[in-house]
């Protein structure tokens, strides 16, 4: 039992230590796109990005309305498998997938954040926390 606790506490510490690689080094995609989406400018959602659910890492998630946001370069070509299984996994979890590629938030900005904006409108915010006991 003990060397399953530590064999899961030493994959936490990889998954957080690529969790902060990947926030420090975002792709110039991952830039740009962050700048309209940070701050809540985008429906007044908060977002967040590189955000570590189940074995995956999000590009970004809007965890309010359930919105997960990939982009996707020229390597995913090769991964497409990989990413119907994660896009599968998210929407068994109640997650709207939106897939992006670089090119299109680099050349067209505006049009990405209008389908994302789309995807909130649609999407119901999920219910708040209730409160804990003796609180409220």
């Amino acid at each position: 039992m003990v060397w399953q606790d530590a064999t899961m506490q030493g994959q936490e510490q990889r998954h957080s230590a690529r969790v902060r690689r990947l926030r420090n080094s975002p792709t110039e995609a991952e830039h740009r796109l962050w700048q309209y989406l940070r701050g809540r400018q985008v429906s007044g959602c908060k977002f967040r990005r590189q955000h570590p659910f189940g074995r995956f890492i999000l590009d970004f998630a809007c965890l309010e309305r359930k919105v997960v946001i990939e982009l996707d370069g020229g390597h995913h070509a090769d991964t497409l498998r990989y990413d119907r299984e994660r896009t599968k996994y998210l929407e068994e979890a109640g997650f709207v997938v939106l897939r992006f590629w670089n090119n299109d938030v680099l050349g067209n900005a505006e049009g990405v954040i209008d389908v994302i904006t789309a995807a909130l409108q649609k999407a119901t915010p999920s219910p708040p926390n209730p409160p804990l006991e003796g609180e409220g």
